[in-house]
């Protein structure tokens, strides 16, 4: 039998040692909508090139027409055939307006319903809320299923936002107050690592079946969810909130074993929910509470550079940076390569949290991806600039796969799960909800103007900004983050306050 901690002893005082079995269960269950939001978010990637015309080819009003010489001998019947960009038939097409329109639609439902959806949490509890949020992931994958033309699709993809900007409040919350301290970094690096599970599961199985297909295999998703997630327990913070002290003691029983003393946990829940409630949980006195306000500094900072670390930069570069080392490779697994390694690495991260602690993992995350967007629009750079750079092609993708690894070990996971350490109970719904509408609107202002900005720079530029962007995160991390490891809510709030 291991060695009992020091947290060990505070919770259980008369030698009754907790069990984290039930914990990872109820985290893991929690985090199925983590993958469903994975494999929504990466739903366009394999779709987008099956619904889009061929090179040669112009879609008016869903119909694609040949503009070839050898089009003009066609039957009328032969020329309405639709051709998509992969060279197969198709059902439909989508115009370049349309196919934009299905892809951005997402960040505004998910920047529409955070809020409530944090709100919605305070109210109703973590555990309803997180099934509720099956119906418009459902509704998502039903729609799409059926869908006949682009207006279904944008349908679609709206209630899929919905579903997934509240799944980013929901989940992370539910983890983070189940945990107990020991352990509290390791579950809730889960929920990104579930969303790259999607990720890479939607582009393993995209890259070589019908969108519809594929849609048809994610929509079993939201029903296993509900069907795991049913049997989960509310979280203690919530129920103690509702004064119900005999749900609470329940909900932590087995959370925490039959045999673990639960007195000294649970007053000291008791003593936050207590604190809480006299407070205001209104948004001006978030603001003018010194711990809180500086926990959505911290919230709030912490996404707006997991958006501008230039993750999305370097992702849509992928397949030039493959052709820069001289490799031939298909897009198709060029993407699965990327794929597998930010999985493998937030799983690294959950190991890491909880033994290296946040503010490191964060450090290192800024330094090198800085480092690697100054090599990188350095290679690009003299790439534009005609030098023959040819012998140095293994650069650029030594630099993408650090960028990657360094990323999902830090900014990837630690934001969402830090979102449920720093916001005291009081405020936790609503500043959850505040910090991940930023976050979605970040993700639309980047999606955005990101080309723009590469067709009016280069991307080398672009490069170069985002580095110095990651320069300004490492005083930012250095000088406002606390270290979380180990810390009790009441503990992170003293440091907040500068105690």
């Amino acid at each position: 039998m291991e060695k009992p901690t020091m947290h060990m002893l505070s919770v259980q005082e008369k030698g009754g040692e907790t069990k984290k079995a039930n914990q990872y269960i109820a985290a893991v269950a929690a985090a199925i909508g983590a993958v469903i939001a994975g494999t929504i978010l990466a739903w366009t990637s394999p779709a987008n090139p099956q619904l889009t015309p061929k090179a040669n080819t112009t879609v008016t009003n869903g119909t694609a027409l040949n503009f070839t010489v050898s089009a003009v001998n066609h039957t009328l019947n032969e020329s309405r055939i639709l051709i998509n960009s992969n060279g197969h038939p198709a059902e439909f097409l989508l115009t370049t307006a349309e196919s934009s329109l299905v892809s951005s639609i997402l960040a505004i439902g998910a920047a529409l319903s955070a809020i409530p959806v944090g709100i919605l949490v305070q109210k109703v509890g973590r555990r309803p809320t997180i099934l509720i949020l099956a119906i418009p992931f459902t509704i998502n994958w039903l729609l799409t299923i059926f869908a006949n033309g682009a207006g279904m699709l944008v349908a679609a993809r709206f209630f899929a936002g919905l579903g997934t900007g509240g799944i980013c409040v929901a989940a992370p919350m539910y983890i983070g107050e189940i945990a107990e301290t020991s352990i509290r970094g390791s579950l809730g690096a889960f929920f990104q690592l579930f969303l790259t599970v999607g990720i890479l599961f939607t582009y393993v199985v995209g890259g070589w079946t019908h969108w519809k297909t594929l849609s048809i295999i994610c929509a079993v998703l939201p029903p296993l969810l509900v069907a795991v997630f049913w049997w989960m327990p509310e979280t203690p913070q919530y129920l103690l909130g509702k004064n119900r002290r005999r749900d609470a003691e329940r909900s932590l029983r087995w959370l925490r074993g039959p045999d673990a003393d639960l007195s000294g946990e649970l007053e000291e829940m008791q003593k936050e929910v207590d604190e809480a409630s006299r407070q205001r949980a209104g948004i001006t006195s978030m603001i003018t509470n010194r711990p809180s306000r500086m926990a959505l500094i911290c919230g709030l900072g912490l996404m707006f550079f997991q958006q501008f670390s230039g993750i999305n930069a370097v992702i849509f570069y992928t397949n030039d940076i493959f052709h820069s080392a001289g490799s031939n490779i298909d897009p198709v697994i060029a993407t699965i390569i990327v794929g597998v390694v930010q999985t493998i690495a937030t799983y690294i991260s959950s190991v890491l949290v909880d033994k290296a602690g946040r503010r490191i993992l964060l450090l290192q995350s800024c330094i090198i991806m800085g480092t690697c967007l100054i090599v990188l629009g350095i290679y690009f750079k003299l790439q534009f600039d005609k030098y023959d750079v040819a012998s140095f092609g293994w650069l650029p993708l030594l630099c993408m796969v650090l960028f990657i690894v360094s990323f999902s070990m830090g900014f990837g996971p630690i934001p969402w799960m830090m979102m449920a350490e720093l916001f005291p109970v009081e405020f936790r719904g609503a500043a959850t909800g505040v910090t991940v509408v930023t976050n979605w609107v970040l993700v639309f202002v980047v999606t955005l103007c990101f080309p723009i900005m590469r067709d009016a720079v280069g991307i080398y530029s672009c490069f170069w900004f985002f580095a110095a962007v990651m320069v300004v995160c490492v005083f930012f991390v250095f000088l406002l983050i606390p270290e979380t490891k180990g810390k009790t809510v009441s503990q992170i709030q003293a440091m907040l306050a500068g105690k």
